[in-house]
């Protein structure tokens, strides 16, 4: 074999099923090695040229686990596929947890397969050259030691981890842009845990949450007297946050009067409390998230162009859950063996089927969404294997395209919103109303709409060749 070409080793003591991997995988163009038992692959010496390992879990003598873990003992980075015929939930998050590029159960496609290999040989290719390159490995234990919480192997969050691990240790404000339901809120604690201030306080604000005559109080605290209720002096966040970390999520709520304020504790980092003329200082870090576009905002005159600058100092934008398909494996294994644990229920297989249709769901809501899925699943599962609720999911579900036919995402959003607003019968508001459904703020929802052009039927003809002017809450 070259030193250069691609090599697949397989691993698995059913003879028929070594045989079957190495036709298909030869059938690519790939070199191939077949092995019995995890012991006879360690007495072979290991290819030069970029590898993976095809590992069954089930092996007599040492398992498809232990070899992994005696692979990480030696240091030897090999991307590793487990097979196997048992949907063992919590198996599979150690193993993914302990940097496996995939856990296929079988019976598993051929596309399954061969896609999994082609990511991990792509893993296996060297960086660039040099001895001082390191080795892939290495850098997984790395992110899985500074984020334990999140839950993903894919290129665009490894994106945006190497974004916040570049961040963290700095003082600069932080600004996480992202839909509802990515997991904004566990990046800032993530970011707080990797900086200079983690002994310190990490204080949080729902801005969307707070009545806007409350806010002022909320954020810069309060004297005894200061307005009717005021009752006792109150600490303002900016207080609490006293050389810690705040986070602001939802920041594109603040009203255009209290904007001003904010500013200037950015800027000056000073402040009164309501009712006091005593000027206060803070040293807490700033960080901020939102769900809206600031920029459209500030076009719109609905925030301040100079508050928007000083947030935007680092932004990161997180992605959706659609944007990033691999990773929902992972997360269906982390949340199920979550709230099994937590309901003192044993759930040990996810159908293929199941799976399938998970994966290729938008989900509106994004991780969010998913973890509610998964606990009314897990709730509605009296025995081992996971019932979801598949016709909720497949009335959205995105097809399977065909070659040469595939959608953009705008169009997929597009359909999405179409098919849930007929099925609500155009009714965007309300606990049955097409936002809930989706998994998305009334106004987030009414937003999307007008971007993509649509409007009700019966409004269509108004606006006949321009945009929509304004959307109907319902």
């Amino acid at each position: 074999m070259t030193e250069d070409h691609p090599c697949v080793c397989v691993v698995d003591d059913d003879q028929s099923m070594r045989e079957s991997l190495r036709d298909l995988l030869c059938s690519m163009g790939l070199n191939v090695q077949t092995f019995a038992s995890a012991q006879e692959f360690l007495t072979c010496p290991r290819p030069e040229a970029p590898c993976c390992l095809v590992l069954d879990v089930q092996l007599p003598g040492l398992s498809g686990l232990e070899l992994q873990q005696e692979l990480a003992k030696v240091n030897a980075s090999m991307p590793i596929i487990f097979i196997t015929g048992y949907g063992d939930i919590p198996m599979t998050v150690r193993a993914m947890k302990a940097g496996a590029i995939d856990f296929l159960t079988k019976p598993f496609r051929d596309e399954d397969l061969l896609t999994a290999v082609a990511q991990a040989l792509h893993r296996a290719r060297p960086l660039g050259p040099g001895p001082h390159t390191p080795p892939a490995a290495a850098e997984d234990r790395r992110r899985e030691r500074h984020f334990p919480e999140i839950i993903g192997t894919s290129a665009a969050l490894r994106r945006v981890l190497h974004q916040v691990e570049l961040v963290a240790p700095t003082d600069a404000t932080v600004l996480l842009v992202g839909e509802t339901g990515t997991g904004k809120e566990v990046l800032a604690r993530a970011i707080h845990r990797l900086s200079r201030r983690s002994a310190q306080a990490f204080v949080t604000l729902n801005c969307a949450a707070i009545p806007t005559g409350l806010l002022e109080s909320e954020l810069f605290g309060h004297e005894k007297g200061a307005f009717t209720g005021a009752i006792a002096q109150r600490l303002g966040r900016f207080e609490l946050a006293q050389r810690g970390t705040l986070f602001l999520d939802e920041v594109g709520e603040i009203p255009l009067e209290l904007q001003p304020k904010l500013l200037r504790v950015l800027q000056e980092r000073e402040f009164e409390r309501l009712g006091s003329t005593r000027t206060l200082r803070t040293e807490a870090r700033l960080i901020a998230a939102t769900n809206r576009n600031l920029s459209a905002l500030v076009e719109a005159q609905a925030f301040r162009a100079d508050l928007f600058y000083r947030l935007n100092v680092f932004p990161v934008c997180v992605p959706p859950l659609r944007e990033r398909p691999e990773d929902i494996p992972l997360l269906v294994w982390h949340f199920v063996a979550q709230c099994a644990q937590q309901m003192q229920r044993t759930i040990d297989t996810i159908p293929s089927a199941t799976m399938d249709t998970l994966c290729r769901y938008p989900w509106p809501g994004n991780i969010r969404e998913l973890q509610n899925c998964l606990e009314r699943a897990v709730i509605l599962s009296p025995g081992p294997v996971l019932q979801v609720p598949l016709d909720d999911l497949r009335s959205g579900a995105l097809p399977s395209p065909e070659p040469g036919q595939r959608q953009t995402l705008e169009e997929s959003e597009r359909a999405l919103i179409l098919a849930t607003l007929q099925e609500t019968k155009w009714v965007l508001a309300g606990p049955k109303g097409a936002a809930v459904r989706l998994g998305l703020n009334r106004s987030t929802l009414a937003f999307r709409m007008k971007k993509l052009g649509i409007v009700r039927p019966w409004q269509a003809g108004e606006a006949a060749g321009e945009a929509p002017r304004r959307v109907l809450m319902g």
